[in-house]
């Protein structure tokens, strides 16, 4: 059973959230919340699977919550997604940075939502081509190459596969660039994380960027 927490200011999107998670056969919804605080306050009571985060809200908005949420060892085994009314929204790009694992928008369809959910609870990250591809080169453009010493325990094979995770590939996409088996890309790419601590796809992102593997410009859509 995948327990998920919804963070929003607005009644009306917690409860139809709330109806729409609650509809599933594998999910729960375990609180609400309105506001920044509450979040943070309904996480550590629930330890819920899944955040359901509203970035734009009155006080402490979800991108205080997401970075605090995320800062906490004790609450490693949370994920969160960001709901945004806005594809691009400046806010959304920052909650990446600080450890969102992907976001989705506030008109998409039902199906796409509670897919973000699931894929989200099983440890992955949402990095599909197109919009998020382009809001990962905004955010991309923010940050400042810091040291490359943290890659320095990555195989040649690894570092090239995190350059290619880092350009927003898939693993199919990884795997018919450099001839590999998509098995073995994600076995990469486990590793990877292990190694380097990230918590997921998303923060392999930010890191290829960090330590200057990767630099702006490869967005395509």
């Amino acid at each position: 059973m995948i327990t998920v927490a919804v963070v929003d200011d607005q009644a009306l999107i917690r409860a139809g959230l709330h109806a729409l998670v609650d509809s599933e056969d594998d999910m729960r919804v375990v609180g609400e919340a309105a506001t920044g605080e509450e979040a943070v306050a309904l996480v550590h009571a629930e330890r819920p699977d899944v955040v359901l985060m509203d970035v734009r809200m009155p006080g402490r908005d979800g991108l205080w919550a997401t970075r605090t949420i995320v800062a906490d060892p004790e609450l490693a085994g949370t994920r969160i997604v960001v709901v945004t009314t806005f594809e691009l929204d400046e806010l959304v790009g920052e909650a990446i940075v600080a450890g969102a694992s992907g976001f989705v928008v506030k008109d998409a369809d039902p199906v796409d939502l509670l897919r973000a959910v699931r894929v989200v609870a099983a440890g992955d990250a949402l990095l599909s081509p197109g919009v998020t591809r382009r809001l990962l080169e905004r955010v991309a453009r923010g940050i400042r190459p810091v040291d490359d010493a943290p890659l320095a325990g990555l195989t040649e094979r690894e570092r090239e596969v995190l350059a290619l995770v880092g350009e927003g590939l898939s693993n199919e996409e990884i795997a018919q660039r450099l001839v590999l088996s998509p098995l073995t890309t994600k076995t990469h790419v486990s590793r990877m994380m292990g190694k380097l601590g990230a918590r997921d796809r998303v923060r392999l992102v930010v890191l290829a960027y960090e330590s200057g593997l990767v630099r702006p410009g490869w967005a395509q859509g």
